[in-house]
């Protein structure tokens, strides 16, 4: 997309007026979205967007600048102005650029930019018909999202790093609405990967569709949750919305170096159950938040953040990396190049451990069993949380019993990682788009089947109902 040589001038500019460091991140990205409601194709939108950021590191500042003039007099001049935000000893940016491999790489098998709009109309449809097959009384609306993006970036730095990215991902979402009586109800269904349009060969499109209407049609049916303190098993098919947001959050770097997480200065003593391992891998096949690189041009990989109950690490940025000493970890993300990266997970997850799934259950006595996770809120700084339940169901004598709506979890992440008493052998997955600090990202989370000793429980109904 650039040539090396007005890279380096770019760099050399970018470090005129001083720094420790200096950055370009070049992106050239195409995107497809289509909606449909109401039976209709609401909406097909694509388009191309590119840029370029640079930015420069001054001690614990950080200068940051970005354009979509691609031009050598655009980029200078972006060079030029984030340079007069930084001051002291000029350093030679005149670099001779060694070009990074990957430690994975991913398999797309089809590009989405050669799949025709027909095609993907097709699929969005297939998802909406199925949807509202399930009961055609019943469900009143149904919605279907599609999107993919095609995004190629460069990456170079004055240090001498050089890469070149592609990065490939593909989504579908339904979300379908019922009713009956004055009852409404919601039920929710998304899949989406690091992988092209052969994502719905995997999934189909009528599976999905089939799954949040009949979702939804349930709910209808289903009694008020009891209130109260209870044990909670959170099935795998519930997806890590809890590990992401009770304590991923927690384990990012910046929030932890500025006194907002939890989790600060624990690094090394044991805040979980020594059935827990939390870890965060952006190499996993086929997951929405993998990365062969990230938006710091540092190669993914493994990272353990908690194993057996003990914190072992938190998720770096150059940045928060220099700050403690320690290597970046492949955690630096930002949402494009008009913004400038900053720690984020990829793919967060609770490892599997021994336990039989349905042993869990059996072994729970009485509790309520989670097999969908709706939103909900956390403060980072406390850990506190309050999780909405999307398809909960009443455990009775080790048997899963009625379904239950209306249902809230209420905890604190900390603790509930230290009452976690069994860990299934299982892992499911959910996706999202993860916003901190005004971007999004793509990240997945999973979690085993686990039994959490107590929780409270909101709800409106009686456990003897």
């Amino acid at each position: 997309m650039l040539d090396k040589n007005l890279l380096r001038e770019v760099l050399a500019g970018a470090l005129a007026g001083g720094g420790d460091f200096a950055d370009i991140y070049v992106e050239y990205k195409r995107v497809t979205g289509i909606g449909c409601e109401d039976g209709k194709i609401e909406r097909i939108h694509s388009g191309i967007e590119a840029g370029a950021g640079i930015r420069v590191l001054s001690g614990d500042k950080t200068a940051y600048a970005y354009t979509n003039d691609l031009s050598r007099e655009g980029l200078l001049e972006a060079a030029r102005i984030v340079s007069h935000a930084v001051s002291g000893e000029k350093k030679e940016a005149g670099v001779e650029f060694r070009e990074k491999k990957p430690a994975v790489k991913f398999e797309i098998i089809q590009m989405p930019d050669k799949v025709t709009t027909e095609q993907k109309v097709r699929a969005v449809k297939a998802a909406d018909e199925a949807a509202r097959a399930v009961d055609r009384e019943k469900i009143k609306q149904v919605m279907v999202g599609y999107g993919d993006v095609v995004q190629k970036v460069i990456i170079a730095n004055s240090e001498g790093d050089y890469v070149e990215d592609e990065r490939v991902r593909t989504r579908l979402m339904v979300q379908a609405v019922a009713a009956e009586g004055s009852v409404i109800q919601t039920g929710y269904e998304a899949v989406g990967s690091h992988s092209g349009f052969e994502l719905l060969e995997r999934n189909r499109p009528e599976e999905i569709g089939a799954k949040a209407a009949q979702r939804a049609v349930q709910m209808l049916s289903a009694r008020p949750a009891p209130a109260g303190k209870m044990p909670v098993v959170l099935s795998g098919e519930a997806g890590g919305t809890m590990v992401h947001e009770a304590c991923g959050h927690g384990l990012e770097a910046d929030l932890v170096q500025k006194g907002l997480s939890v989790y600060a200065g624990k690094k090394g003593q044991k805040v979980a159950a020594d059935c827990v391992t939390v870890v965060d891998d952006a190499t996993m096949p086929d997951r929405y938040g993998s990365y062969s690189f990230d938006d710091e041009g540092i190669p993914s990989r493994k990272v353990v953040l908690i194993e057996k109950g003990i914190l072992k690490d938190y998720l770096y940025d150059r940045l928060t990396a220099k700050r403690d000493g320690v290597e970046p970890n492949g955690h630096g993300r930002r949402e494009s190049y008009q913004h400038k990266p900053i720690p984020r997970m990829g793919n967060t997850y609770i490892a599997p451990g021994r336990d039989d799934p349905q042993k869990i259950i059996r072994e729970t006595g009485n509790g309520l069993l989670v097999k969908k996770m709706g939103g909900g809120q956390v403060n980072t700084t406390t850990g506190d949380f309050v999780f909405d339940v999307a398809e909960g169901y009443l455990i009775r004598n080790g048997e899963v019993g009625p379904m239950v709506r209306g249902a809230t979890l209420t905890g604190n992440g900390p603790e509930v990682l230290r009452i976690i008493e069994a860990v299934g052998n299982d892992l499911g997955f959910t996706i999202g788009t993860c916003g901190k600090d005004g971007q999004g990202v793509p990240v997945s989370d999973a979690q085993p089947t686990i039994r959490i000793k107590e929780l409270v429980v909101g709800g409106t109904g009686h456990g003897d109902d």
